[in-house]
């Protein structure tokens, strides 16, 4: 198979991903922009009432302005946003072509997809993390009813349900189904719900907890999941019960088995986190550079698409740099 050659290669059509390719665009360099998904691809598996934190001028990229409703944007206007910006710049992007194989090339990087072979001089990891749920690894996770990912609450009508978690999303997903007549009950390790839920979200679950709305057992972790019922570990000892739908909103983490494939090493801290030059977002492989969320390595509320845009123009910078030496 005969090789594409680029002068940038970009693995990952999220909004950072998409910010890259404008950079290498204005800077007059060939790109393009891979992904074994649909553009901004972790936005649209978002929940469909999702509102996002960042007011929409921080979520901006390109220059096109992103109005909106509401001072905070929600999914369907970021997902119509990022599409106007990639016809907006006629970004080169490739979708639905999932990456198999990296390596190292005569100059530069040689990357294998299920559709085609490319080569780069350099090569941009601006991958999310909302593909690999943490799991729960427990009998019965198999099961049709469990579900990693939530995306409205009306299937969940007249249904008992289990919500694992005491982060923002877990919090959302039980208020947004107890709303929606489903019947609740919160799995919880830790001994409450957590500081960092959103301080306007946080007293809603408190008090629905207390006037038993939503039930919830602290202290306590799913010790099975069975066809009608789930099997709880409790402070008190194991609980059975009744139950139609599992919710594990257990967190995500970045791909680190594909970083690591790359030759991509890693700081030996808790979390995880890829070793690269903040300036220019290199790796420790040569020409190869991270952007985004995958930066924070664990951490993944360290970088966000307000904060990380800045990620596109430092790596463009420094593939010039190099050029002109």
């Amino acid at each position: 198979m005969e090789a594409e050659n680029y002068d940038v290669i970009i693995v990952g059509a999220g909004p950072i991903g998409l910010a890259c390719g404008i950079e290498a665009q204005k800077a007059g360099l060939t790109y393009v922009i891979i992904d074994k998904g649909c553009l901004v691809n972790s936005i649209y598996h978002y929940p469909l009432n999702m509102t996002f934190f960042s007011t929409s001028e921080k979520l901006e990229i390109g220059g096109v302005p992103f109005i909106s409703h509401q001072p905070k944007p929600n999914r369907q206007e970021a997902l119509e946003y990022y599409r106007r910006v990639c016809m907006s710049w006629n970004l080169h992007v490739k979708l639905y072509e999932k990456v198999l194989k990296l390596g190292l090339a005569d100059d530069g990087h040689e990357l294998t997809t299920e559709k085609g072979y490319y080569k780069g001089k350099a090569l941009i990891l601006a991958l999310g993390f909302y593909d690999l749920p943490y799991l729960l690894h427990i009998p019965g996770e198999d099961l049709p009813k469990v579900r990693h990912y939530y995306d409205e609450p009306h299937p969940y009508f007249g249904q008992h349900i289990i919500v694992v978690g005491a982060a923002n999303s877990a919090v959302d997903v039980a208020l947004e189904t107890w709303r929606k007549g489903a019947y609740v009950t919160m799995v919880i390790r830790e001994d409450e719900i957590r500081d960092s839920v959103k301080y306007w979200v946080r007293p809603d679950i408190i008090n629905r907890i207390a006037e038993g709305s939503i039930k919830v057992f602290f202290g306590s972790s799913l010790k099975s999941i069975k066809p009608t019922t789930v099997e709880i570990q409790t402070l008190e000892g194991e609980v059975e019960l009744k139950n139609d739908f599992v919710l594990a909103m257990t967190g995500y983490q970045p791909p680190f088995e594909f970083m690591k494939s790359a030759g991509i090493q890693f700081n030996d801290d808790e979390y995880t986190t890829p070793i690269y030059d903040e300036h220019t977002m290199e790796s420790t492989v040569k020409d190869l550079y991270l952007a985004g969320v995958l930066c924070g390595g664990l951490k993944t509320n360290k970088w966000f698409i307000e904060n990380s845009r800045v990620h596109a123009a430092l790596i463009i910078e420094a593939i010039m740099a190099k050029k002109s030496t």
